[in-house]
């Protein structure tokens, strides 16, 4: 799979072949080409206007009308909420990368690392544990980062349930403060999740875990 986290070279790879025959074909133009995209107007807000409270509110309200579950704690209160949280799902046991928090599993549960596994035997895991980069409260949103100990990929796409941890500090009010806080991860394979997997078909039926988990939880510490 190009853009598996465990294959972040293959993916950066290939992208630069795609990108180089595209340069190829416009020619000599990329100086031209820089200045029209300079020139396009940016008169979209670039900061949130809400109080750190409002964008907290406004992020649960979002998952909530996703139908993601949101959970809030301390972050003493991490592994107690994590167990609450698989226990409400009937979940003993998710996969995560091996540099998950140990302070975040409690010892009630097992959490046996993704890395080495086939993708038949992610599927047939009950789920997958993940933090996460970034969060944005006016879409609902959050950023997963892949690579070296962040978790292949397929951990957080193949799973039928997904349980993040997500931090009030990572938590921005619009889009291009998301944006914002990946400075330096250009070049990363990124995931950005807007509740639980799900899709319409043009009779408007909707049908969850089309392209990802079915079911989302959220436990955010605060």
């Amino acid at each position: 799979m190009v853009g598996e986290a465990g294959e972040g070279e293959t993916a950066v790879s290939a992208r630069d072949v795609v990108l180089g025959n595209i340069r190829g074909a416009i020619g000599s133009s990329s100086a031209a080409c820089e200045e029209e995209y300079a020139a396009i107007a940016r008169d979209y807000r670039h900061h949130g206007q809400l109080g750190k409270e409002e964008i907290l509110n406004l992020f649960a309200s979002r998952l909530q009308d996703y139908d993601a579950g949101v959970y809030l704690c301390a972050s003493d209160e991490i592994p107690q909420t994590v167990a609450a949280a698989m226990a409400a799902r009937g979940k003993h046991s998710l996969l995560r990368s091996a540099n998950l928090p140990e302070r975040w599993m409690p010892a009630s549960h097992q959490f046996p690392v993704v890395d080495g596994l086939s993708y038949e035997e992610i599927d047939r895991a009950e789920g997958v544990i993940t933090g996460c980069v970034a969060a944005i409260a006016f879409t609902g949103t959050i950023i997963l980062r892949h690579g070296v100990g962040d978790g292949r990929r397929a951990l957080t796409l193949i799973p039928d349930y997904h349980l993040c941890v997500v931090f009030t500090s990572q938590v921005v009010e619009t889009v291009p403060e998301g944006f914002a806080m990946l400075k330096g991860m250009e070049t990363m394979p990124l995931t950005t999740v807007s509740g639980p997997s799900a899709t319409a078909d043009i009779e408007m039926n909707r049908v969850k875990g089309v392209h990802g988990p079915r079911f989302l939880d959220v436990i955010l510490v605060g």
